[in-house]
């Protein structure tokens, strides 16, 4: 291990020795300065951790989410000085650990709250006229073969538990109303107008979000959002219009309509 590793994992365990040939400029003993030290990143870490997940943080208690925020930092420490995005792998932290027994939603929740801030950051692009795309979907007969583009803030997520419902109770300053938490939800994460918009959706939807995100033409993604699931591709249509993340389409000869 190089000194610069050692000494940085040694920041963030407190299991782990001093790094050696520490001094301090006033002679004071360089172990308790570096104990304070690395308290101070920790809790800032955790700190960005609690930004990130506000509602998972809600949802535990702010006792059990510190136990939880400083596992994750001393089991994932940031692996890039930008801290926008740090807790990617939080989700799947959390589904691993016992400290969220209780609450087995939890991990689908902070897939949620990330998405959230993906969407927050994603970059822009702008929305497709509602007018061209009138004109290009004319002739029902090229429907199948269309490809779409969606805007990059778009994600969907589907739940065996009730996180819409959740997230949304935790918004503003409303009381949470009783939710089962054991309801499966479903839902689209997107960027409107500046402001990051979390809609419930049905099953059929997500997966044809996933679909289009993969490159499938608009009939083969509707066929397989269709399969055993609730789905309306004239409502997915209208509310990809609405909310402005329709941003282009590709037609059967390889034409792009921006």
């Amino acid at each position: 291990m190089s000194g610069q590793t050692d000494w940085c994992a040694a920041l963030l365990d407190p299991a782990r020795t001093v790094p050696a040939g520490l001094v301090t400029w006033n002679g004071s003993d360089p172990v308790q300065r570096f104990a304070v030290y690395r308290n101070n990143v920790t809790v800032s870490l955790m700190g960005a951790i609690a930004d990130t997940f506000p509602v998972c943080q809600a949802l535990l208690g702010a006792a059990r989410f510190r136990a939880l925020a400083r596992a994750f930092v001393r089991d994932q420490p940031p692996r890039s000085p930008v801290l926008a995005r740090y807790g990617a792998g939080f989700a799947d932290f959390v589904a691993a650990s016992h400290l969220a027994d209780d609450w087995p939603c939890l991990p689908d929740l902070a897939r949620l709250e990330l998405a959230c801030l993906d969407a927050l950051h994603a970059g822009d692009a702008e929305p497709m006229d509602p007018a061209t795309l009138a004109a290009v979907m004319a002739g029902p007969e090229r429907l199948p073969a269309l490809r779409l583009r969606l805007h990059p803030s778009l994600a969907a997520l589907d739940s065996r538990y009730a996180v819409v419902s959740i997230w949304a109770a935790h918004q503003g300053d409303e009381t949470p109303a009783n939710i089962d938490p054991d309801v499966p939800e479903s839902a689209w994460v997107l960027r409107h107008d500046r402001s990051v918009r979390v809609l419930p959706m049905a099953v059929g939807d997500v997966r044809f979000i996933a679909a289009l995100r993969h490159g499938l033409t608009l009939g083969e993604a509707a066929a397989l959002a269709a399969d055993g699931a609730d789905f309306d591709l004239t409502r997915c249509l209208t509310v990809l219009l609405r909310e402005q993340v329709l941003t282009g389409i590709h037609d059967p000869d390889l034409r792009i309509h921006p």
